[in-house]
Formats: structure tokens, sequence, C-alpha cells
């Protein structure tokens, strides 16, 4: 079997291609075979009043693409602005990396892996936020 593969708990709710479904009462499994199918598990959303935070922010305009609320072509030079952005400020090679996959995306209109690569920094910048507040 190939394509992705979700796995919902009962009663989660997943964004796909616009359309929400939620799960029944249990466990499931759903594979996805449609290339470039637009996924968004909802407990995984950042809700616009979340957008507070830099590597937020520019998460929440990839997910605007994958809820299509945004195409892809209106916001890429806004994600790749953003993206520049916070490369002058994360700089350790790990974040580097991370960046330069969600620039890749982007360019290869991916909006998916860019966001999953972006939302790998979120725990980074909470700790450089509470080192920072102590």
């Amino acid at each position: 079997m190939s394509g992705l593969v979700l796995k919902l708990g009962p009663h989660e709710r997943v964004l796909i291609n616009g359309a929400v479904i939620e799960n029944g009462e249990k466990r499931s499994r759903l594979a996805i075979m449609t290339p470039n199918a637009n996924i968004l598990r909802l407990r995984d959303a950042i809700h616009p009043q979340e957008a507070n935070t830099p590597v937020k922010r520019v998460c929440y305009i990839a997910q605007l693409v994958l809820t299509g609320d945004a195409s892809a072509g209106d916001t890429r030079q806004q994600l790749l602005r953003g993206i520049e952005q916070l490369s002058q400020v994360l700089t350790d090679h790990d974040s580097r990396s991370h960046l330069n996959l969600a620039t890749k995306a982007v360019l290869e209109d991916q909006p998916y892996h860019a966001l999953k690569s972006l939302r790998a920094l979120l725990p980074r910048e909470e700790r450089l936020f509470a080192a920072a507040a102590r």
C-alpha cells in the first residue's frame, strides 16, 4: 500500500481537500491514495489568534494554502520572506535544515511539506522564548 496513512482517534477530525471528516467512535486508519491531497489534522491546526510568534505566523500562512483559504501562488512570496526572516534568527544546523526543506517545498508548491518542516521549529521557538523570559 502506498500513499499517506492517517491513524485517527475516536471523533478526531481531519480536513481533506476542504472537506472536514470526523472519525467514528473507534480508532481507524485511512489511506489517502490521491497524490498532493491537501490534508490537515484539525487538532494540529493553528487558529488565527494563536499565530502570535514568528514561526507560528509562517506556519499559519502555509496552513491557509492547505485549507484552501489562500492559493500557493498568492502566498509564495510571503512564505519565502517569512522563512528568510526566520533563517536570520534560527542559525543552528538543524533549524537551517528544516528551513531549507520548507523553502524547497514552497517552491515546489508542496504546502503540506512546508508546514511539516516549519512545525518542527515550534518547540525550538518555544524554548528560545522561555529562555529569553528568564
